[in-house]
């Protein structure tokens, strides 16, 4: 009987000491979890704050809303063309380095940094197509441009829809960069945007990108313009206003299914002749033109970022394209 009583009591003790041993090891590797993520916030903060003292100003800003819309204009042109970048472009402005370098001889090329991208100030309000439209013409105004070509990357399509429709008498023709069309969309989920709210404020975002590949390493521009480009998408990628942007987009293609471009507007879309996801990107684009008087759809064995690697193609044929409707 009491050898019984020992063989239990020896077997609850070294349960108990398995236990202790497992708790202990569950409190190290939750302490070790906690330091780690405090770790990156404090480096992504300081990170931050350098940062900040390296990047190196470009453009204007103007006054819009009573925020500052950062705006980069270069060329001397007699044509004006807008340039409107894609979703979540860090620096638009640096982004399209080489199309600026490219349109700079023959036009005059202004660069509109919407709010949260580029150098420009973050918004309070929502970003709707009305209000991101609105905006962008509230900000040319304010530099006195009323004549111009709109140029648009990707999800600017859908805005320049709406806005070509909305100003119809100062956009002259419309320029698509491999652009969004409203029925080739789909849905985020609010679960997706918490999780990617939650990286950018612990810092684990930039962890990510760190451990990542470099996207811009192999991008064609100099080594000061890759390094300003780096700072700009820690600084702006997932921030407030990109996060919205992303809430609202399927409510905004949604809205554009139902308009279509002036009919008398010229219009010339530049696309990658191979989708990777979709293969009805060369046919709605071809719908959207189907009753424009002059209207065109030119594919190019290039990217979405098309503009990065077929600048001078895209500008000569655009130039051939304004002689032909002129």
């Amino acid at each position: 009987m009491i050898h019984q009583t020992e063989l239990k009591t020896g077997n609850k003790t070294k349960t108990n000491k398995v236990r202790n041993i497992i708790l202990k090891i569950i409190g190290a590797i939750l302490i070790a979890i906690v330091l780690f993520l405090g770790i990156v916030y404090i480096v992504n903060i300081l990170c931050n704050q350098s940062e900040s003292k390296r990047l190196e100003p470009y453009g204007q800003h103007v006054s819009v809303d009573g925020k500052n819309m950062n705006v980069l204009i270069q060329g001397t042109g007699e044509e004006t063309v807008v340039l409107l970048p894609g979703l979540a472009t860090a620096a638009p402005a640096l982004d399209f380095k080489p199309l600026i370098e490219q349109l700079s001889p023959f036009y005059k090329v202004v660069v509109v940094e919407p709010f949260g991208y580029g150098l420009s100030d973050l918004t309070e309000k929502e970003r709707t197509t009305e209000n991101i439209v609105s905006e962008i013409h509230d900000a040319l105004q304010g530099l006195n441009i009323k004549r111009y070509i709109l140029m648009g990357h990707s999800i600017s399509g859908v805005y320049g829809l709406d806005y070509v429709n909305k100003y119809e008498n100062e956009v002259i023709a419309f320029v698509g960069l491999d652009s969004s069309v409203p029925t080739l969309t789909e849905k985020i989920g609010s679960s997706q945007l918490e999780m990617v709210k939650w990286l950018k404020k612990s810092g684990l975002s930039r962890l990510a990108m760190k451990l990542g590949t470099d996207t811009i390493a192999a991008l064609p521009y100099d080594d000061g313009t890759k390094e300003q480009m780096r700072i700009l998408m820690h600084k702006n990628t997932f921030n407030a206003n990109i996060i919205n942007e992303v809430e609202h987009m399927y409510s905004n293609f949604k809205a554009a299914e139902s308009m279509a471009f002036p009919k008398n507007l010229p219009i010339i879309f530049f696309i990658q002749a191979n989708h990777p996801v979709t293969d009805r990107w060369i046919p709605e684009h071809e719908a959207q033109v189907k009753n424009s008087v002059h209207g065109k759809v030119m594919r190019f064995e290039a990217d979405h970022y098309i503009h990065r690697t077929k600048a001078k193609d895209i500008v000569e044929n655009l130039r051939a394209f304004m002689k032909e409707i002129n």
